[in-house]
């Protein structure tokens, strides 16, 4: 620690004094953590990345207090808002003590050795993620405005949690940019991983490349929605489409699934997850059949059905088809498709499970999606089970939300 306080940049003693359009101030009194830059009016200063930068409203009152960036989107990243307040080491230590206190059921149970600490603007940290993996942290950053402050958030991560190790994980977007001791070694405290970190979900067993897998090392949000389709798999011929490590795969062999099929475009992932199926099988002695299958999902779901395959439980949990609203249109051409490939591939009955992380796909709209692409296909949906965000992943604001999932069985529509 003492050497990355070095290195890192000096904070700064400069506040940028902000004024922004009426409307940006409407969003900030509700509680929205950004200010995009069109929303400037004027700024005092150049600044740097990290700097405080404190909101006047019309009036040249305070009206909020955040982190700024001069060359991105979101200028200003709220940290507090209402009545001036100091924002110092104490208080991101008191912001990660209200965190850790939220996910108190999780710390206590032991079956859960993983599972996110800090949700970004969720938990008052607008951009800042840390997930935990038993006694490795992860810190994931979606902007350069934490660097300068990264000692005062290491600090009490470590105290809260007694973490042997700090790995930090940067964007593409701001990798290049960071301090080259960020840069030499994604361990910033404690000794560098010599493998996968092992943790457990609900008892069952997985390892997370917290260095270089993808995300943090593992999708933590999904780990309820694994638990509710594990239990309806008893018995089950169960495919799993963008499986990636293959986290409900192996809830569906725990399960009592007779077979379970799961694709990825990738081969790590595929590998990832076979060899989390083995781990858990010499752990558990499930005899399920277990095939796998590295292509892409579209491509593969209409081979399975030109070969007469049937599935009694598909799970279809893809990446996020709507990164901006331009996309926005394609991404629901994709669901669409996808309900209806896995609607030819049920059996009379089965279960279709299907996932969005699309945060511009309202959780509504998606499910009406899903519903009426069954209903085009002359089935219908029956004991629908509408699933969101778990208590590690909590909802602050409106566009916070992007999790969601449907769960149904899917019946011919004459019945």
């Amino acid at each position: 620690m003492v050497n990355l306080e070095a290195e890192l940049p000096a904070l700064s003693s400069e506040r940028i004094a902000v004024h922004v359009t009426n409307d940006a101030l409407r969003q900030i009194r509700g509680g929205h953590p950004w200010i995009w830059d069109g929303s400037i009016v004027r700024a005092s200063a150049q600044g740097r990345a990290g700097d405080l930068a404190v909101i006047f409203d019309d009036k040249r009152k305070f009206a909020a207090i955040g982190l700024w960036d001069p060359n991105a989107p979101i200028a200003v990243r709220i940290l507090h808002h209402g009545a001036p307040l100091a924002i110092d080491a104490a208080f991101f230590a008191d912001k990660l003590l209200t965190a850790f206190a939220r996910r108190q059921p999780l710390q206590d149970n032991n079956d859960t050795t993983a599972f996110r600490l800090v949700h970004g603007e969720n938990d008052g940290l607008p951009g800042l993620v840390v997930d935990r993996y038993d006694n490795t942290l992860v810190i994931k950053l979606d902007s350069p405005v934490w660097v300068p402050h990264l000692v005062s958030i290491i600090e009490p991560l470590i105290e809260l949690t007694d973490a042997e190790r700090v790995v930090l994980r940067a964007s593409r977007r701001i990798a290049d940019d960071l301090p080259s001791i960020l840069r030499d070694s994604p361990t910033i405290f404690g000794k560098p991983p010599v493998g996968p970190i092992q943790f457990f979900e609900h008892g069952l067993q997985f390892e997370a490349d917290v260095e270089r897998g993808q995300k943090t090392g593992h999708f933590l949000d999904q780990r309820d929605n694994r638990q509710l389709v594990g239990i309806r798999c008893e018995g089950a011929h169960v495919l799993d489409v963008f499986c990636n490590t293959g986290g409900f795969s192996v809830y569906a062999a725990a399960g009592g699934a007779r077979s379970v099929h799961s694709i990825d475009v990738s081969p790590h992932a595929i590998e990832a997850t076979q060899r989390h199926i083995e781990i858990n099988r010499s752990g558990l002695g499930y005899d399920t059949r277990h095939t796998s299958l590295a292509a892409d999902a579209f491509d593969a779901m209409e081979d399975l059905i030109d070969r007469h395959q049937h599935f009694d439980v598909i799970v279809i949990d893809p990446p996020s088809f709507a990164p901006n609203s331009a996309s926005v249109p394609a991404a629901r051409r994709a669901y669409r498709r996808l309900t209806s490939l896995a609607v030819a591939l049920l059996a009379s009955g089965g279960t279709l499970v299907q996932a969005s992380c699309s945060s511009r796909i309202p959780a509504d709209e998606f499910y009406a999606l899903v519903t009426g692409e069954i209903a085009e296909n002359d089935h219908k949906a029956i004991h629908t089970i509408r699933t969101g965000h778990a208590l590690d992943h909590p909802i602050g604001f409106e566009q916070g939300a992007y999790l969601k999932a449907v769960l149904a069985d899917v019946v011919p529509a004459f019945r």
